[in-house]
């Protein structure tokens, strides 16, 4: 008898975790069963904002429901990073990280960082992209022998722009000043957008920004291009010549744009996405696009794709490079 009634218990002790495990295996196999919010650290028209949109509408067509892009900008992408840990972990709330809210932040802001790395999931890589050094069209500076020569004749007395704090324009021209020897005084914005309009306007004496966002305008002549920084000339600028070729040497950097989730949103949930985004990074149609805009699709051989783990390892790995770059430089937020 005491052996029947302890199985009877074991029972229904056992039920609601049972009840409880099929119901979020249910959950999962809805998911998507409304719209999904991806939200840009930053304001629109910057390369994080084009990307995310570009992403959100093909893989909403994938899904069958509709990705919503939202623009929280501030505090170098932290706001929109801190929102997204602590929303509900369901699917539908992810982040469009760049390099400074998946890997930078975490060194430049140090304690103030208000998300921890094992706080956000990694769910798939969107893109890679070359940052370019330009001056407004009516800069008397031609090359990027000119800008050096300018600041080192009035050490201190320019300036240059960058889409904020901690991201891959900031830290590219700071470890370039470091290579170059000169002191250029930075001006951080709340994106690309609001820095561009200064640039163009010709109140910024010079700027680096990622390809995407402010290649139009070089296109058009209201901006001119003074070196790529990336260890190749880039495939849309191509007679923009790279750092090392206008004579700055071991300052490549380039930027990365991705998804993440709250850190306790349902592996299934990450890996769907994961799958998803993976189909629509190999597709000709966004590669294609992509390459337009002046980024590089993720390298499927030397990325490992797009899937969740390779992405977690490629965050990894960009947490140390660039923390060991700000130990080194000596950058701090702004």
């Amino acid at each position: 008898m005491r052996i029947a009634r302890r199985r009877v218990l074991n029972a229904s002790l056992a039920a609601p975790a049972l009840l409880l495990t099929h119901g979020a295996r249910a959950q999962d196999a809805a998911w998507p069963s409304r719209p999904i919010r991806f939200v840009v650290p930053f304001s629109p028209a910057g390369t994080t904002d084009i990307t995310a949109r570009l992403a959100a509408e093909m893989v909403g067509r994938r899904l069958g429901q509709q990705v919503v892009v939202e623009n929280r900008p501030g505090a170098s992408g932290n706001i929109a990073a801190e929102m997204v840990a602590r929303s509900a972990p369901d699917g539908y709330t992810m982040l469009v990280n760049a390099i400074s809210t998946a890997a930078i932040n975490y060194t430049l802001f140090g304690e103030r960082m208000p998300v921890k790395p094992e706080e956000l999931a990694a769910v798939a890589l969107l893109i890679r992209v070359p940052n370019v050094v330009f001056v407004p069209a009516s800069s008397p500076i031609r090359d990027l022998a000119g800008l050096i020569a300018a600041a080192k004749e009035r050490p201190g007395a320019l300036n240059y722009g960058s889409a904020g704090s901690g991201g891959s324009g900031h830290l590219a021209f700071e470890l370039f000043k470091l290579r170059a020897g000169v002191k250029i005084e930075h001006v951080g914005y709340r994106g690309a957008g609001p820095m561009l309009v200064e640039a163009v306007a010709g109140r910024l004496d010079a700027a680096c920004d990622n390809m995407p966002s402010c290649i139009g305008h070089i296109r058009d002549g209201r901006l001119r291009a003074l070196a790529v920084t990336s260890a190749e000339r880039a495939h849309a600028l191509p007679d923009v010549p790279t750092f090392a070729e206008a004579g700055v040497q071991d300052a490549e950097a380039t930027g990365w744009f991705g998804i993440q989730a709250p850190s306790r949103t349902p592996r299934a949930i990450i890996e769907r996405m994961g799958r998803e985004l993976d189909v629509v990074t190999r597709d000709a149609a966004y590669r294609a696009r992509i390459n337009e805009l002046g980024g590089n699709p993720p390298n499927l051989k030397a990325d490992g794709g797009t899937t969740p783990e390779a992405y977690e390892a490629f965050i990894a790995a960009e947490i140390r490079r660039w923390g060991e770059v700000i130990r080194a430089t000596g950058i701090t937020a702004d």
